[in-house]
């Protein structure tokens, strides 16, 4: 149980895939069965997980394994279909559209159920703090939704466990790419100033801070609508705040400067990153610099060799060769 003393240590985690398939549920199902009869903890998804069979590749998906006096949380319309013993301790008014209400559970036998929780990252914060306060959990264990990384900022969860493998390339050198540059953007440095916290309640815009940590709005509603032109942008120096998402065609025009290596970007978290490979590597080897406000803490990773459209990668070959390129523990969650 090479990472489940780590787990232990936090009050609620997330396990999010790189792509589907990738074995985030069999991960999820593995910490389960480890720790249900070590603390207090509880179990839910944003969005929909624990389905018998994929809906793309109608491939076989382990169901979700939830044991005698852990909580679980799940939609209305899910928990009727569920295949377990259990008794209802709170119905949250906080609903997931046509799924109806949030039915938090506590399990009085062993069994599988289908989890569907919070559709939104506020109600997921807002759920784990009180399965915490209200019914005294240890740990909150949330199973993330496809393309859903955001559920692992560290304003969501305390950690985060990532799922990589086949589902994303066939080729190893091509996987272990994709997944350094993930795991690069959840390693981007943290904002270390007394003004972080002020930028945290800033909701839209873009922002100068000066060498005196003052904060200047510069009445930009976009990122597209930046002026690089105007000679006021850069007249409260080089860093700056984005509330928003940051796409190649802000930082192409922050690399092209003369003064590039002096650029100083801070956004909220990895997940408002959404730049190609190649822009990002050419702004940080030119000496631009990304921070972040919340930095996520990345605990595992866990790997699945098998792809749903059938072929197969040498476990030990595909570890090793994400090892070598990332400093953080991986495991094969069947070899354990």
């Amino acid at each position: 149980m090479p990472f489940i003393k780590n787990i232990l240590k936090y009050n609620s985690i997330a396990v999010v895939g790189l792509e589907k398939n990738t074995g985030k549920t069999e991960c999820l199902n593995y910490i389960l069965s480890k720790i249900h009869d070590r603390c207090s903890c509880a179990v839910t998804s944003i969005g929909i997980d624990g389905e018998s069979s994929d809906v793309l590749f109608k491939t076989h998906k382990p169901e979700i394994t939830i044991y005698n006096d852990m909580f679980f949380i799940t939609t209305e319309k899910h928990y009727r279909q569920k295949k377990i013993t259990s008794e209802i301790v709170d119905i949250l008014n906080y609903s997931s559209s046509f799924m109806g209400r949030l039915v938090v559970a506590r399990a009085v036998n062993t069994g599988k159920t289908l989890l569907s929780g919070p559709p939104d990252t506020a109600n997921l914060k807002r759920l784990i703090t009180q399965m915490n306060t209200a019914h005294n959990c240890d740990l909150t264990i949330v199973d993330g939704a496809l393309s859903r990384l955001s559920l692992g900022a560290p304003a969501i969860t305390d950690a985060m466990i990532l799922s990589t493998g086949a589902a994303v390339s066939a080729n190893i050198p091509e996987l272990v790419r994709k997944t350094k540059y993930t795991c690069d953007l959840i390693s981007l440095p943290k904002y270390d100033n007394d003004i972080a916290i002020n930028l945290k309640f800033i909701k839209s815009g873009v922002f100068a801070i000066d060498n005196d940590n003052i904060i200047h709005d510069l009445k930009v509603n976009s990122v597209f609508s930046v002026d690089f032109h105007s000679a006021d942008f850069f007249k409260y120096g080089y860093t700056f705040f984005i509330s928003g998402a940051v796409s190649d065609k802000i930082i192409d025009k922050f690399k092209t400067q003369p003064f590039a290596d002096k650029i100083t970007i801070i956004i909220r978290d990895f997940t408002k990153v959404f730049l190609t490979p190649n822009v990002f590597y050419s702004f940080i080897k030119k000496g631009g610099k990304i921070l972040v406000l919340d930095k996520p803490n990345l605990i595992a990773i866990t790997i699945n060799p098998w792809s749903p459209s059938g072929y197969v990668l040498n476990s030990d070959n595909l570890r090793d060769e994400l090892q070598s390129e990332i400093d953080v523990p991986i495991f094969d969650i069947k070899k354990l």
